[in-house]
């Protein structure tokens, strides 16, 4: 079996009294891509930003071998692990490639990732680097948010609803970047909606209801199982 990067146990979140992760449990290994599906409202941002330190938790949190559930978002950064909001945080009134410097976290062996590479995967980005990103459309703003956590050289990134939005060329690219990731070396824990994606870039699927984890997987066992693609994937 390869090794663990992300091992999550028994985790638990509350916002106020709303209990809100009800014992999830998950695994990604190390160079796998690993979705997280499931509808709205069923716990799946919250349990990448619990993973994260930005939403208090209890259970267990290990990153590669060791337990981060309770450290601070910039200490969890800093030990290798990269987070894409949903949010797209970009600095609009900074340039393109002001952005990307802001990712860079400095120290340490040569990164994997310069901002040459990630203007040959995102073409757009080279071509307005000088602009100010809060010009950008919404699918740019998406592409510089993913290319300047890049910019840190997480070893596993997680990325919540790069999709989202998004037209079906841009939709595409987004899944070109995902595997380009995992060529890289870099493991990816995806939250995503769209059900085609997810399927055709994951080597095993987690469905999330109701706070914990109802089914897990590969792709080719969750298109075979209706049952749980009806009751807790289909709108």
């Amino acid at each position: 079996m390869a090794e663990a990067m992300l091992e999550v146990r028994e985790l638990h979140a509350f916002y106020g009294k709303s209990h809100v992760l009800n014992g999830v449990d998950l695994t990604v290994e190390k160079g796998e891509i690993v979705s997280l599906l499931g509808r709205n409202g069923v716990g799946r941002s919250t349990t990448v930003k619990t993973v994260m330190g930005l939403v208090d938790g209890h259970g267990s949190v290990r990153y590669q071998g060791r337990e981060i559930l309770g450290m601070k978002p910039f200490e969890i950064a800093h030990l290798g692990l990269g987070y894409v909001p949903e949010s797209r945080d970009i600095f609009p009134t900074l340039t393109v490639d002001q952005n990307l410097v802001l990712g860079v976290k400095g120290k340490g062996a040569k990164p994997r990732w310069s901002s040459d590479d990630v203007y040959q995967l995102f073409p757009r980005l080279g071509e307005r680097r000088f602009n100010q990103a809060g010009v950008l459309s919404g699918g740019e703003q998406q592409m510089l948010t993913l290319s300047r956590t890049l910019m840190g050289d997480p070893d596993l990134i997680m990325i919540d609803e790069p999709t989202e939005g998004l037209a079906p060329k841009l939709v595409e690219l987004v899944g070109h970047f995902l595997q380009e990731l995992k060529q890289r070396g870099v493991s990816v824990l995806l939250v995503e909606q769209k059900l085609a994606i997810a399927l055709e870039i994951s080597a095993r699927v987690y469905v999330m209801g109701h706070g914990h984890i109802v089914f897990e997987g590969t792709p080719k066992e969750l298109r075979a199982n209706a049952r749980v693609r009806r009751e807790w994937l289909e709108v």
